[in-house]
């Protein structure tokens, strides 16, 4: 039996249908009990588990040997972490497979030193690991632009003429759950890009392709962009680390193709064209 955390989230959801199409056994833990008893009444094994309070996974972890986690981004995700770590020790798990970030292993950028901190913590606790460290998600378009991208066909981002290799969070999925499957993962950490790297410009134009419309990258400077952020309600940390990101990419160091995803499950990464085309209506 595998636990699901963060179950409900962009990820977590695409983990759950993932581990579906394996036929694999699972539970699906949610942040609130209104997700959950819906999840419920879909026909899933589902539970509420508050990370902040890490005794509510002892019944969560009941009969579970594997475990997915994901947190959400937070300056004590460390912490948060490693409570539930030491509650899937003490329920006897075998494997616990950790959504980290991009080249976490570099700490070179806020979210990769939170990730990679827990990560250590992980590695000394005993629990058997398989740490997958993805770059940029493809749905973030989906999830943060798209209402922009509706209203004036733009998309804004301090991003300059970088690159990114993003990718489709199912196949992160579809990862996650052959890992599970296998016992050959067991110590590894796999960074995981898409296809290909495309500059902010280029996936306007592949948007614009897909949607018969034309979409345009705006060059917005960093102060605009946390104007942006801190009108959004964003707290100043997470547009702080977040414009570090940019930085980051900036320098190159989110560019790079790689082949684990590949490897993992016998073909190539999901196209941004892919992405554009299948979820073309949150666009439109």
């Amino acid at each position: 039996m595998i636990l699901v955390t963060g179950a409900g989230g962009t990820v977590g959801r695409e983990v759950v249908q993932a581990l579906q199409r394996e036929g694999l056994r699972f539970r699906a833990a949610y942040h609130t009990e209104e997700k959950a008893a819906k999840a419920r009444g879909s026909g899933l094994d589902a539970v509420t588990v508050d990370f902040a309070k890490p005794d509510s996974l002892r019944p969560a972890l009941r009969g579970v040997s594997k475990l997915f986690l994901l947190s959400a981004a937070t300056p004590d995700l460390a912490e948060q972490e490693m409570g539930v770590v030491e509650q899937a020790k003490q329920a006897g798990v075998g494997h616990l497979v950790k959504i980290s970030v991009w080249r976490a292993s570099e700490e070179e950028f806020t979210f990769a030193r939170w990730h990679r901190s827990s990560e250590k913590a992980i590695q000394a606790s005993g629990v058997p690991f398989t740490f997958l460290r993805p770059n940029s998600f493809m749905q973030n378009l989906s999830t943060y632009y798209a209402q922009s991208i509706r209203a004036t066909r733009t998309i804004a981002l301090p991003a300059g003429h970088a690159k990114e290799s993003c990718i489709d969070v199912r196949d992160i999925a579809s990862v996650a759950a052959r890992v599970f499957s296998e016992t050959t993962h067991f110590g590894h950490a796999y960074d995981l890009s898409g296809p290909e790297s495309l500059s902010y410009h280029q996936v306007a134009n592949t948007l614009s392709v897909a949607l018969g419309r034309k979409i345009t990258y705006v060059d917005v400077s960093d102060e605009e962009f946390s104007r942006g952020m801190r009108g959004s309600g964003a707290p100043p940390w997470l547009t702080d680390a977040i414009l570090e990101m940019q930085h980051y990419a900036k320098r190159g160091q989110a560019a790079d193709v790689l082949g684990s995803v590949q490897q993992i499950l016998g073909r190539r990464p999901l196209s941004l064209d892919r992405f554009a085309r299948d979820y073309s209506n949150a666009f439109l």
